[in-house]
This record gives structure tokens, sequence and C-alpha cells, in this order.
């Protein structure tokens, strides 16, 4: 946990598709800031003890020597001979968080047992070493997936939490001295093998490709806690996981091979608040190979160009580790990462600190309106299994109900779950639901989402593995309404008190760039693109300057400006996915838009980078503007002109009328746009009072109603029940009374 060590000045060694943008080593206030922020990770709890780290290990060699003696009781029984039974041997390897070594205390191990081609996945490995686990003390919970995507099995040895893979190669004998990296391990491996060693591989080569893996664990800590703590970090709900993660910053890593953690976190969400998505993060080039394997290539593959934010694992095949993400989880990422670049100009001007990054998001103050889903089971086995599968399809509903709302009713999922001590085998999910910003809201007008909840609630029950007392109850829950089991030690805030400081801060920022985008049209005398206002006093601070630049740039390039005010989440205007004249430039290279807006590059050349702390202007200046232009120039590539299709398509597939459009994307898009032809009944009335005037109020929580309770839906379409009359949720965006007068 010292201070890292340094490449210093090493311009020989290249990292990346592309060159570095800057080689320049660490300031006095780098290193200052990077110390600043070890103490913090480490005063947070981020490291484990030695004492932890030593157990590990012991647990680590445990399970290395069961599985070797399980291959050598399978070999004996399949009846090899004597020989091959003494030669038998199996390989435990670790990745993720463990292997990358940024892993917590109390974190589980990501492992992959390597066996030979007789030892088989469903007989062997669930078979006889599940059989194996099961009978031994040290193991507990012992929860074998055999059916998931990646297969695996999960158990707890000795209090440490691991996560077992099995991939069986072609060999007939495992050398000890194993080299997973090479492409040639994956002859002839089946589909399950190939996803279960993919873990490993690029976990591996993320290391390699790194130029210092030190500062790279440091700045990735860092990271991942942030994520946490903003809300970002889950994979299965349409946000980042660890892999994610790792590989957004381990690119920062190569474009600045020699800056020290302080520095990589600026810069990450520099970067990455300029980045346009859908322009794909890679680490390497992606690699053909010469087993026939697929990769990630939207050039040839129509489903690649409905990814949105492709982030490319670096190890053969290629692929996009970031499917889940959806428009609406993009959306609230791009607005953090503006959240923190913001707050990171700040802290090199010394008006915020780390405490101010880590702020943790405000979730149940930040919306009106949310969604709560219930889950109960018999029992715990039951509700372990029930839990899973609900969790892998709670996208779904985040994704049908912008689809049906038209993209003008807005979620965001809460990553984590919750659970209400005083009910049995319970858990419950929450969802943030906005009307998308900028568009005008008339009074009344609501949003009937209630079929889109039975929908997705019906492909919910379509669980293979369902039992009785296996439910799911979706309600409608305003904000003073939310129950209080949700917050730490059972104890609701005061809002006042939890919103003020983000409020303020996020507020401050927006007003801040927005005044920026205004200079930088109207000069001092009211002529558009006129000359700037000459600073009076040229001994200003430098970090004051230097931030003005920097939200400047953003503004320039399209930045995000959005935050949170009051009571909800507050965005800029701009519609997402449509043409307008803010939108018409978010694409434009800087230099075009520099160039148009006149004087705003002399604006620039007033700017002093705050990480340099050089006492030449021009210099600094130069290094400025030269770094915005490299990072628009590393999104230039082969795959800069694909743009995802807005329907997600590919998560959606299980939709009987979506099924076919994939192959009709070439008729249906002409326009931008997609045919709404084989879209599902649409469930948003807005405007009227149609079925959504006559709400039962239960303390905030809006419950469920027996569908002939309700009139048919105003565009004349009857939706036609499943096998039972349905319930019915309805959201409404103003109060009951004013609908019901309006409604009379």
């Amino acid at each position: 946990m010292g201070s890292p060590g340094l490449n210093n000045g090493n311009k020989e060694q290249r990292l990346g598709i592309t060159e570095p943008i800057s080689w320049s080593g660490p300031t006095e206030f780098d290193v200052f800031k990077t110390r600043e922020l070890e103490k913090y990770l480490a005063n947070v709890g981020l490291y484990e003890s030695q004492e932890e780290a030593v157990s590990r290990e012991e647990v680590l060699g445990r399970l290395d020597q069961i599985v070797k003696i399980w291959v050598k009781s399978i070999s004996r029984a399949k009846g090899l001979n004597e020989q091959l039974v003494q030669e038998a041997n199996a390989k435990i390897f670790t990745f993720g968080s463990y292997r990358l070594g940024v892993h917590g205390p109390g974190a589980d191990i990501d492992t992959l047992c390597v066996g030979p081609r007789h030892a088989t996945r469903e007989e062997d490995f669930f078979g006889e070493l599940q059989k194996m686990l099961s009978e031994m003390p040290e193991v507990k919970e012992l929860h074998p997936v055999p059916d998931a995507h990646v297969p695996v099995m999960k158990f707890k040895f000795n209090g440490v939490s691991i996560d077992l893979l099995y991939a069986k190669l072609s060999l007939w004998v495992i050398p000890e001295d194993l080299d997973i990296s090479q492409d040639s391990i994956l002859q002839n491996a089946d589909e399950q093998t190939v996803r279960s060693l993919n873990g490993c591989r690029v976990t591996d080569q993320i290391l390699r490709l790194v130029p210092n893996i030190q500062n790279f664990r440091t700045t990735l800590r860092c990271m991942r806690f942030w994520a946490k703590r903003r809300g970002v970090y889950s994979n299965v709900a349409g946000f980042l996981g660890g892999i994610n993660w790792a590989l957004l910053v381990a690119r920062i890593c190569q474009l600045y091979p020699n800056a020290l953690p302080n520095m990589l976190v600026f810069r990450f969400f520099r970067v990455y608040t300029q980045w346009r998505w859908p322009n794909p993060v890679m680490l390497s080039n992606i690699e053909e190979g010469s087993l026939g394997l697929q990769v990630w290539d939207p050039r040839r593959y129509p489903k690649d160009r409905f990814h949105l934010m492709p982030i490319i694992t670096p190890a053969y095949p290629c692929m996009n580790s970031s499917y889940n993400v959806s428009s609406s989880t993009l959306r609230i990422m791009t607005e953090e990462f503006q959240r923190g670049n913001d707050i990171c100009e700040a802290m090199e001007a010394n008006r915020a600190d780390w405490n101010t990054l880590f702020d943790p998001y405000p979730f149940f103050e930040a919306y009106k309106n949310y969604l709560q889903i219930d889950i109960i089971a018999a029992n715990a086995d039951d509700l372990r299994n029930w839990k899973g599968w609900v969790e892998s399809r709670l996208r779904q509903l985040t994704l049908k109900i912008e689809r049906h709302t038209f993209n003008m009713l807005q979620c965001h999922p809460h990553p984590g779950d919750f659970s209400d001590k005083s009910k049995p085998f319970h858990y419950c999910y929450f969802m943030g639901l906005q009307r998308k910003q900028g568009v005008q809201a008339n009074e009344g007008e609501q949003f009937d989402i209630r079929l889109t909840v039975e929908e997705f609630k019906h492909s919910v029950g379509l669980y293979m593995l369902w039992k009785p007392g296996m439910e799911i109850h979706v309600s409608h829950v305003k904000r003073r309404s939310v129950p209080n089991f949700v917050f730490p030690g059972g104890v609701r805030p005061s809002r006042p008190a939890k919103m003020a400081g983000e409020s303020k801060w996020v507020l401050e920022s927006k007003v801040s760039r927005h005044a920026e985008a205004k200079s930088s049209e109207t000069g001092p005398y009211g002529v558009d693109g006129g000359t700037k206002r000459k600073h009076e006093d040229d001994n200003l601070g430098t970090s004051l300057r230097g931030v003005k630049c920097l939200a400047t740039v953003a503004s320039a390039i399209g930045g995000v400006c959005e935050g949170i005010s009051g009571n909800s989440i507050v965005p800029n205007s701009t519609k997402g996915g449509e043409a307008n004249n803010n939108g018409s430039e978010r694409h434009k290279n800087p230099t075009e838009v520099l160039s148009q807006n006149g004087g705003q590059s002399n604006e620039l050349e007033k700017c002093s980078p705050p990480v340099e702390f050089l006492p030449v202007k021009a210099a600094s200046s130069n290094s400025k503007e030269a770094e915005n232009l490299a990072i628009e120039k590393i999104m230039s590539g082969p795959y800069v002109a694909h743009q995802a299709f807005p329907e997600e398509l590919e998560e959606l597939g299980d939709d009987s009328e979506y099924r076919n459009l994939v192959e009709d994307l070439g008729q249906n898009t002409k326009c931008g746009q997609p045919s709404r032809a084989k879209a599902a009944v649409t469930a948003t009335s807005i405007g009227e009072a149609g079925p959504c005037a006559s709400l039962h109020s239960n303390g905030g929580l809006e419950e469920l109603e027996p569908t002939e309770l309700v009139a048919p839906l105003s565009n004349g379409v009857h939706y036609t029940s499943m096998a039972h009359q349905k319930p019915l949720i309805s959201l409404k965006f103003t109060s009951l009374a004013k609908a019901t007068d309006k409604s009379a």
C-alpha cells in the first residue's frame, strides 16, 4: 500500500491500440493526492488483513488437493490403467478480483478447475466432486448451478466464499505448468469450457497489458469503491461489473502510462465523460484467431450493433463484456461520469476532497416514484433459486417499461437487494421512476404500465424450476412510503440533510457548466462568437482557470450536464437519441466546434491544466488542447460508424412479437426508428383519465386491481389475458385528488 513505483519517462513500451495521450510523470501534487487516496482507501476498509490473506491461501491450497484426489478417483473408476491414474491431474486457477489483487475483506474467490478430457462436467464435476464437497465438514452452503450460462458451484470453505467453474480440456494429462493463455488450449473445447476459461484468460491478459500493475490496482480499487457507492456496480442490473471496471481502468493506464493513481482517477472521468458510446473500449486489437470462434465485430454480426456501451475483452475470442447495459443504465452512468469529472476538477482547485467524490448516491431520496418488486419462497433453498432467476430477469422489466412508454418513462434500477427481517424468506428490489426530462408534462398526465408489469410477471413465472410458494409482487410506492428496512439501521434519514450536500454540489456544477456554455456563445458585447473577455487579473489561481477550461471543453464536445436537484434527477433537456440543435453538435470533432465558436479557442489558451503546474501558459494550453484532441482521436476506428439499435432486441428476444425483428432490421430502421407493426400492445396512456383514475391509495402504496374493474385502454385495443384475469398496476405523477377532480 506504499507509493507505487513508476516507469518514469519510459517511451519504449507502448501498450494498447494507440499511442498514449501523455507520457508525463507525476507532480508533487499527484504524489500528495495519491498518498491521500491510499490512506482513504485503507481507512474505509478495502484491504484485507494479513490473517485473512493467509486463510485464503490455505483454502486455495486445500481445494487444489481436493480436485487432484477427485480426478485420480474418477480415472480409476473409469478403468484407466494405473500409470494414467497416477499421471491424472487437475489444477486450480484464480481469476476476477482476487487474481487482479483488488479483492477486499470477505470477498469471494473466483476459481477455475481445469481437468482432463475424460472428466466430464455433468457426471464427474457436478456429480462426484459435488458429492465429495458435500461430505466435508469444512464445506457449507454448497449450491451447484449446472444450468447457468457459465456453470458454477458455489460454496463456503472454512468461511471463505468460493465460486468454482470447470473447464474440460482435450488433454489426457493436465501438466502442472499448464499455460492457459495460449489459444491452442481452446482446441476442441465446448462452449461452457470456452466461457469458463475466458475469465482466467482475460484477467491474465489485463495484467500483461497495463504498464504498472500496482498503479492499476490502486486505481481499480478506487473506481470499484466509487461505483459501489454511486450505485453503478452491478452487471446483472445493467450497469458494469468487476471485469468491466477493470477494462476501463486498464485503458486509462495505457493512455497515461507514467501517471500515479491520483491522476489516473482524474483522467478516468475526463476521458469517459467525453467518450462517445457506442465506440468500443479496447486494450488490444481484435484477433480473428485460428480456431474459427466468433469475435465481436459489428460490421459482420448484426447483434453486435445493438450493444450500447461495448467494452471488449482482450483475450481470444474477444467479446463485449458489457452487453447488459441498457439506454437507462448508460444514461445514469454517463451522469455519474460527469459528476465525477466535475468533482475531480474541483479537487484540483482545492474545492473538494475524496469524501465528496465517494458520497453515496441517495437513491431513495432521488425520485418521487418507485417500483417495489417483492419475492417470497417457501424455504431458504427455494428462495435462493427463485432470487437468482428473478434477478436475471429484472433488466427486462426496465427494457419493457421504456419500450412500452416510448422512452418517456425512465427507470433507474437499484443494484442491490433488501430483506424485511420480519418476513421469512423474502427479498425485494426497487426501481426509481421519472418522466423523461425536458418533455412538457401536463396536469393529470399519467403512465399506465400495468400490462407491461403483467408481461414481466408472466415471463418470470415461466421458470422451469418453479415450486409452490415462489411468488412475485410488483407495487408502485411513493418516496414517503418507502419501507424503513431499506435504510441503514432501519432508520429513515432526514431528507433535507441527506440531499443538501448532493443537491448543492451538483447544482453548482450544473450552473458552472451552463455559464461556460453560455459564455462560449455570446461575447461581452452580445456578439455571438466574439472575442472572449480578457482576465483582468492574469495572476488568478490556475486551479480556477483549469476548472473553467475543462467545463468549456466538455460543453463543446457534448458532455452530459446532469445532476440531482431537489427531489428528482434533473438532466439536460436534450432528448436521448433525437436529432436537435444541441444533439447535432454532440459528435463533432472538438477542433470543428472550437473553430465555429470563434473566440473559444482563446479561452482555452488562458486555461492552465491543473495537473502539470507549468509556469508557461502557452505550454499549458497546448497540453490541454492536445489532450482533448487525443481523446477524440482514440475513438476513431473501424467500429465508429455503428450505432446501437434503441429497442434492445437481443434482451427482449423471448418476446414472441420481437423474435423476427433482427431479420427485418434493414426494412424497419430506415428512419432511425423500428417499425411498430410487430410491437406488443402498448401499455401507455398519457393525458387521459382512462383506467388510471380509479387507483386505490394505501399509505402511498398503489395496490393491484382486478382486470374487470378497469375500462379498456383508450386506444381501443383490448388486451387478451393469459389463462387467467391479470392484476393491474398503474403509475400517476400527480396527486390522486387532482386527478379525481379532473376526471369528474
